[in-house]
């Protein structure tokens, strides 16, 4: 092969591990440096919690709300990188005998995805070290993976995508400007989010390359897919909101009447709603590469969905 050859978007594939580079990071001697969580401080930002719109709590228990939730965004976190390594470490084997460039850069997104489980594994278990016991999260990482990925590699991409998105959009508008969250809590998506920033244009690059393979009839398939896949993370979500409320009712130091009880749930899954869902299908970056790939009629079953769920 000529050596002044370059498979497209190599360049793309090289300035991303050029970056990588440049923000390595370590669990312990960058991100938790000797701390731990105080609960004194909120975890999750109000913009993410919604925790004002728990009318009936006191601030110090929407406080309780915001630790809670953002106990859940670490767990729900470890288990949707779980499948994202395993996607992103499949469709890296494409360029073994390729682009080198777009090969080195899938690699250190997959290892940085396994330091992303290991860390979000260590800061569960020191918010479960000073959060009140009772705390559940029955989702088995390995079962979910499963389930994602018998889907579609199109669906799988693009739900990646949604999601990474939408991690940038929660620290850069949300838990980074909020100096009342926890500095430790901070500094956990902080870093992060350095290297979702490069994991983002891997997924544009990785879904539009699979997208250029497909016929129309295997991107029909592959939006009922992710239609699917959007239906299950809801299910997740109705389960854990559950579960979450029922805690604060065991642990916030008062009696919960039943109606109270009834409406925490539903608060509790509107915010998760908000969270995993909505604030990525909303992200502009999203709607766009979505617009490029799909028909006005497959962005209409997308659509309707996603109303559906709201």
């Amino acid at each position: 092969m000529n050596a002044h050859v370059k498979f497209p978007n190599t360049d793309r594939y090289q300035h991303a591990v050029r970056a990588s580079k440049a923000v390595r990071w370590d669990i312990e001697a960058d991100v938790i440096r000797g701390r731990w969580f105080d609960l004194d401080q909120k975890f999750l930002p109000d913009g993410l919690s919604l925790a004002e719109a728990f009318t009936s709590l006191s601030r110090r228990e929407k406080r309780l709300v915001s630790q809670i939730q953002g106990r859940t965004y670490a767990c729900i976190f470890g288990v949707v990188e779980r499948f994202i390594t395993a996607k992103l470490l499949e469709v890296g084997r494409d360029h073994g005998l390729g682009d080198q460039n777009a090969l080195e850069a899938l690699v250190r997104f997959s290892e940085e995805e396994l330091k992303h489980q290991a860390l979000f594994r260590r800061i569960e278990a020191m918010i479960g070290a000073v959060m009140p016991a009772g705390y559940r999260f029955d989702i088995d990482p390995d079962a979910v993976a499963g389930a994602v990925l018998a889907k579609s590699t199109w669906s799988v991409l693009l739900l990646t995508l949604h999601i990474e998105l939408f991690v940038q959009n929660h620290y850069r508008e949300s838990i980074g400007p909020d100096e009342s969250v926890s500095e430790l809590f901070r500094d956990v998506f902080l870093f992060h989010w350095k290297d979702e920033c490069q994991h983002v244009v891997l997924d544009e690059l990785e879904l539009t390359r699979h997208d250029a393979a497909l016929t129309d009839e295997a991107r029909d398939r592959g939006v009922d897919d992710f239609i699917d896949l959007v239906g299950a993370v809801d299910g997740i979500l109705q389960t854990q909101a559950i579960a979450d409320a029922d805690y604060f009712c065991e642990t916030c130091g008062r009696m919960v009447a039943t109606e109270e009880h009834e409406d925490l749930k539903r608060q509790f899954l509107r915010a998760y709603r908000w969270q995993y869902i909505f604030s990525g299908a909303s992200h502009p970056r999203f709607r766009t590469a979505l617009t490029r790939l799909v028909s006005g009629e497959q962005m209409g079953r997308i659509g309707d969905a996603l109303g559906a769920i709201s």
